[in-house]
């Protein structure tokens, strides 16, 4: 028994000397809850020497992953296998998260660097009081095109998609809320309507367009515009700036009717290991040298009033990318509008789609 007893003791000594040297490494590494920040945000979404930046002023080693979809996104932190300090969701994915009680609340005593932000850009519908989110970056949906394929003719309106002389031309995104919002917008209704009347309304004139529509595709969409395959295509704004860095012959417009106003914010997991490392992360990112620097780099615009002012003229003055004050109160932001009406727009959606075969 006594001999039993010896055993156990050494056993248990010997895994408390294991425990303490994995520990020991792991901290060495950077791999100690204290002592480590994981982010899960879109691809090539942030400038990489910010990141060695903020390991260097902080001794804190980060983690980055990444996502191709707010679908993903959500998806990994419902399963809750991997403690992300920080994630990038756009802004109908936060309500969800919300919604689901997947993100806490933030303390806005340890971000002072928030009062950087443009007023516009705060206290929004998807996050009254930015409770649980900051802007990181923002952005339109619009529509690319190109006047030299279009005989000089500029494009100002959604209706102007509908000219005969668009048949064949035009490339769509393939995403139910963009199509359908473009088609509420362009009868004067609002991107968030739920009333079936001007739902059928929408359908009804997106068929009407069916002639002019060469093909719904996804990422593809910025290939094929920048080779000149189509004369004009909806698009986020930040594909539009990828798509006319690779063809000086296009243009980008938010269309007069109004459009959809997108976000994508930073905020805590409710699974975070580090939410004290995070918030250092948060307000190092809302400072105006790192967020100008993070826009220069990634390409879209930034919230950050106080990183215009440093950013070159030919972006922070570029009004397809910032658009003015007039243009903006024009903007909806995607409300949350439930799985029940969120399934009919995707069913109105894909009913278009098959109108066109």
């Amino acid at each position: 028994m006594k001999q039993l007893t010896r055993a156990f003791i050494v056993i248990a000594a010997l895994s408390l000397v294991l425990y303490i040297a994995i520990d020991r490494l792991n901290s060495s590494q950077g791999y100690s809850g204290g002592n480590t920040l994981t982010i899960y945000n879109w691809g090539d979404y942030i400038d990489p020497e910010l990141v060695d930046k903020f390991e260097e002023e902080t001794g804190i080693k980060v983690i980055y992953q990444t996502f191709d979809s707010n679908e993903a996104m959500l998806t990994k932190i419902q399963q809750g296998g991997t403690t992300f300090d920080i994630a990038v969701p756009s802004e109908y994915a936060i309500s969800k998260m919300k919604d689901e009680k997947l993100v806490i609340p933030l303390d806005h005593s340890k971000l002072p660097n928030l009062k950087n932000i443009d007023q516009r850009f705060m206290d929004l519908s998807f996050d009254p009081g930015n409770k649980y989110s900051i802007p990181y970056f923002w952005g339109t949906v619009g529509i690319v095109y190109n006047p030299e394929l279009l005989g000089g003719k500029e494009i100002t309106s959604w209706d102007d998609l509908w000219n005969p002389d668009m048949k064949n031309k035009i490339l769509l995104a393939d995403g139910a809320r963009e199509v359908m919002g473009m088609g509420l917008n362009s009868l004067g209704y609002s991107l968030n309507d739920t009333e079936e009347a001007h739902l059928q309304e929408a359908k009804a004139k997106l068929n009407r367009l069916t002639p002019n529509v060469k093909a719904i595709v996804g990422d593809e969409i910025k290939m094929l515009l920048a080779n000149e395959e189509a004369a004009a295509g909806v698009v986020w704004s930040g594909d539009a700036s990828e798509i006319m860095a690779e063809n000086e012959n296009l243009d980008y417009v938010v269309p007069e009717e109004g459009s959809n106003l997108w976000f994508d914010n930073m905020v805590i997991p409710k699974t975070a290991a580090n939410p004290e490392a995070a918030h250092q992360f948060i307000n190092f990112m809302l400072d105006p040298e790192t967020a100008a620097q993070n826009a220069e780099y990634v390409g879209y615009s930034t919230p950050n009033k106080e990183a215009l002012a440093i950013l070159p003229e030919e972006i922070s003055g570029d009004e397809r990318f910032y658009p003015d004050a007039e243009t903006t109160e024009k903007l909806e932001v995607y409300d949350n509008l439930g799985k029940k009406m969120l399934a009919h727009y995707n069913e109105l959606f894909l009913e278009f789609k098959m109108h066109r075969k």
